[in-house]
């Protein structure tokens, strides 16, 4: 069939985020926000459906096998008058709750590859199967299941769930370095040794809806991995190559359409630049840039689609992302916390900007101090002094729970106030903040970045946990510089069909 003999199994992973400092200001295109991509990743596997002899499939599958009932069928086809194309989820058995982010993510990337693919309007798209893999770390871990729960595989340690057979492959993990699963050794009270291995996708026991985030922009990473699949998957290279300046401009600008899009329009974009980009200092674009985008379905919305993707003389897209001045020096990490509730963003940002423009002139002043001190603490990491990080996170720390207070938003709740004030007393703590909009569900520490410092941290916040009567643990997950990257399919040959 024209058009598909470029068709090919990929991986793509984008990572997770830190809005380490900017929150709210990033919003405003007159400030900028200092971004850390995280060594947590969404993968996304593409690869075609194959079929038996004589039968013809159409459909697009997404399967998300670290949680209960998470696969989506899509079937789909091309609208008139330049409408792009249009998915229409399938439903067989059990209903499955639709997925707002994968549906509004297919609508957009089909319609752009349809549009730059001339032969796919005519030829259509080989069924694929694109298989969303999280590292552990997005989210909580799931409570030890009670009696009523689905039963233990292991009566000694309660650890694993039983799951099914497909459910059963997110647990597995390949023998490279990359994906296998870690094991860690414990000693019982009568001195025993204990070991536990760790899959590398964890089956979190629970559907996605009521799975507990912990903060990392798991929906940016999620739509810009399952972009940049999509596009690798169906286009040459010549028409996507992730590895190209060219590529990762592609892939951020329709991520960003089709992110915006499914949240409404409301977000200043730093999540999905980070995911495709990694760290940087991020500027949002013009939030009128897509004022005029058709909605999918509606008449010219593939062409005027396409061409506010490609920009091809860049005058549309004026965001900035710069990674120049960016970084940590050795020795030095961004840790993430992880405290077991979640936060209304969305509510929060309303009380924020309520505040705003009833108090522009007030607002506008405590915006220039949250610049500046965007602006030092850059400057401070990137330029290893890093005797002046808690200063400089401090000062930020304080204008934040003024602006809270003001605005009645829980930017910086007493809870996480005095657990971060008594955390910063910790040997090898640098700094630490609420990040991003704020609120309860996480925190992240700049830290010294080694064993005993790592140990003192984790025991500080067991000894927390147990005392305030809370789940707070620190994460695996760590800042790291680079985004969105093609993987080794080799190392997830347990998925591949």
């Amino acid at each position: 069939m024209a058009g598909t003999s470029e068709d090919r199994t990929v991986v793509v992973s984008a990572p997770g985020k830190v809005l380490l400092a900017g929150g709210y200001i990033v919003l405003d295109r007159k400030h900028t926000g200092l971004v850390f991509g995280l060594s947590a990743r969404i993968h996304v596997l593409a690869q075609e459906i194959h079929t038996s002899a004589g039968v013809h499939l159409s459909e697009i599958v997404v399967q998300s096998p670290q949680f209960l009932n998470a696969t989506w069928r899509y079937g789909h086809h091309l609208v008139k008058d330049g409408g792009g194309i249009k998915v229409t989820q399938l439903q067989s058995g059990t209903p499955v709750e639709p997925n707002h982010f994968v549906e509004t993510t297919l609508n957009y990337v089909l319609t752009y590859i349809s549009q730059v693919d001339k032969s796919r309007a005519s030829h259509g798209f080989q069924p694929a199967s694109l298989l969303v893999l999280a590292d552990n770390d997005y989210y909580s871990k799931p409570k030890q299941p009670s009696s009523t729960d689905r039963p233990s595989s292991s009566s000694s340690t309660g650890d694993h769930f039983s799951l099914s057979a497909s459910e059963e492959k997110a647990s597995l993990s390949d023998p490279t370095p990359s994906t296998k699963a870690t094991t860690t050794t414990t000693t019982t009270a009568k001195g025993g040794k204990h070991s536990r291995t760790r899959p590398r996708f964890r089956h979190f026991g629970t559907t996605l809806r009521d799975a507990h985030k912990t903060g990392l922009g798991s929906s940016a990473a999620i739509v810009t991995a399952l972009t940049a699949s999509l596009l690798a998957h169906y286009l040459p290279r010549s028409l996507f190559d992730l590895s190209t300046e060219q590529g990762r401009r592609i892939l951020h600008n329709l991520a960003q359409i089709a992110h915006c899009s499914a949240q409404g329009k409301i977000g200043s974009g730093f999540d999905v630049a980070s995911a495709v980009y990694g760290s940087c200092l991020y500027r949002r674009f013009s939030p009128a840039l897509l004022s005029g985008l058709p909605n999918p379905g509606e008449e010219g919305f593939a062409a005027a689609l396409a061409a506010l993707v490609d920009d091809d003389d860049s005058s549309r897209w004026d965001c900035e992302v710069s990674k120049e001045g960016v970084g940590l020096p050795a020795g030095v990490a961004i840790r993430m916390c992880d405290v077991d509730c979640g936060t209304q963003t969305v509510s929060m940002v309303k009380k924020v900007h309520k505040w705003r423009d009833g108090l522009p002139k007030v607002a506008g002043a405590v915006y220039e101090r949250l610049q500046a001190r965007v602006n030092e603490l850059a400057g401070v990491l990137s330029g290893g002094r890093i005797g002046e990080v808690g200063k400089v996170m401090g000062s930020f720390r304080e204008i934040m729970r003024s602006m809270g207070r003001d605005c009645g938003a829980p930017i910086e709740p007493e809870s996480q106030e005095e657990m971060l004030n008594a955390l910063e007393k910790v040997d090898g703590v640098l700094g630490t903040v609420v990040p991003g909009a704020g609120g309860y569900d996480a925190a992240a520490v700049v830290m010294k970045d080694d064993e005993e410092t790592e140990k003192m941290v984790q025991g500080f916040l067991k000894a927390w946990s147990k005392e305030h009567d809370i789940q707070v643990r620190l994460m695996k997950v760590r800042g790291e510089t680079e985004g969105a990257r093609v993987e080794d399919v080799g190392e997830f040959k347990s998925w591949v069909s």
